[in-house]
């Protein structure tokens, strides 16, 4: 195949896996901490928000090679790899222990959303939530793949416009004062690392990985490249915006003090502007809460299907999995924000395992033939996850001199 053979509506065709796999930045985690990083910081942290979306490119830009080249996904090729069943356990463990603090906070953010627009109280919402969600993996999984991914990229559209009208609408009311928080704005570092994991997410390079072996593995045209790059920058561009949207939006409401639960200040403030405002908004989280948990559990069949431990688990199962520490989260006194917050912190530490075989994989002459990483790219790449592996390690060890 040559490049003008991968035009028109074949290139078309060919594109989608990073939009359904690009759901990961767009979901509540993103909401929470964007504006969080807005409302308590303004804009200081923008640069942190646009350095990873950058990072995130080179990430899905791996992964989509990789399913391309070698059909696998990024779970199978390690399995693959991992002589000992121990070691493809733990392998499997750790990402999956990720993918379920993944989802848990887009079944929570589901809850926050239904709570704000209807008044349903969270317990119900994760349920209803996680309900939606499963009917949505159930429809996939029944042979509508392609119809799935239709369904993601609209309530995709539904966040984007939902946030993005949030955004230029968005303006501090003195007449509705926001209830002041009681601590200190959330520490910088914290709050970087929380933007991170919410942006470079590992399952989505487990999830982008296997959807780009199934769309894009049947033909070997160098072509092809061009097809990822154009879909990774449609996915990053769309994600890049809307997560740049949400840290303005909590840096425009910012100056009337600090919320004590900061989707639920926006939400608030929004309604005060205007009532149809402030169901955008929530319209656009619960829309974000949709798409990413469907796709979250797609991922977990990825994972545990890729280093072959057993057959994957009935879909009801690996929700009530994700459902039962979503309500005992819930029960906690912390606000559902902060936990959304907390969970972006927890999976930055996946990331390390996720990256460092992607690079390793990709650079790999015989594995990836001619769409190997140049040593640019390696080197990049390396130097991305040590700095990531680094910025964890100091989250470790910094209160310790404090």
């Amino acid at each position: 195949m040559n490049d003008r053979a991968v035009s028109g509506k074949r290139f078309w065709a060919l594109t989608g896996p990073a939009l359904v796999a690009g759901v990961a930045y767009l979901d509540p985690g993103n909401v929470a901490t964007n504006l969080t990083a807005g409302y308590t910081h303004g804009y200081l942290l923008l640069w942190v928000l646009i350095l990873a979306n950058l990072v995130a490119w080179l990430v899905q830009y791996l992964a989509a090679k990789l399913g391309l080249a070698t059909g696998k996904s990024l779970s199978a090729a390690m399995g693959s790899r991992l002589r000992t069943k121990t070691g493809r356990f733990l392998y499997w463990a750790q990402a999956q222990v990720v993918a379920i603090a993944t989802d848990l906070a887009e079944v929570i953010g589901g809850a926050i959303a239904l709570n704000l627009l209807f008044h349903i109280p969270l317990f119900i919402g994760c349920v209803v939530t996680a309900a939606i969600a499963t009917g949505l993996i159930y429809y996939q999984a029944s042979g509508r793949a392609h119809m799935f991914e239709i369904i993601i990229i609209g309530l995709i559209a539904i966040t984007a416009v939902g946030f993005a009208l949030s955004m230029f609408y968005a303006k501090p009311d003195s007449a509705f004062d926001l209830p002041l928080a009681t601590a200190s704005a959330t520490n910088p570092v914290t709050l970087a690392l929380g933007i991170i994991g919410a942006t470079i997410m590992p399952h989505a390079v487990y999830v982008h990985s296997a959807l780009s072996s199934d769309r894009l593995s049947v033909t070997k045209g160098k072509g092809l490249i061009g097809v990822i790059r154009a879909d990774v920058t449609i996915a990053m561009a769309i994600a890049g915006a809307v997560n740049v949207s949400l840290l303005v939006i909590g840096a425009k409401l910012g100056p009337n003090g600090f919320a004590q639960d900061f989707i639920s200040a926006t939400f608030e403030t929004l309604s005060h502007s205007g009532i149809w405002l402030g169901a955008a908004f929530g319209l656009a989280l619960f829309a974000s809460s949709l798409a990413s948990t469907s796709v979250g559990t797609l991922t977990g069949d990825v994972i545990l299907g890729g280093v072959k431990l057993s057959k994957p688990l009935p879909i009801f199962v690996r929700q009530l999995i994700t459902l039962v520490p979503a309500l005992i989260v819930l029960a906690s006194p912390i606000s559902p924000t902060n936990l959304l917050v907390i969970s972006q912190v927890f999976i930055s530490f996946g990331i390390p395992f996720a990256l460092f075989p992607l690079v390793r994989l990709t650079a790999n002459k015989l594995l990836m033939g001619k769409f190997a990483n140049t040593r640019f790219t390696s080197v990049l790449g390396y130097s991305i996850v040590s700095a990531l592996s680094a910025l964890n390690i100091w989250a470790i060890v910094s209160p310790l001199f404090a």
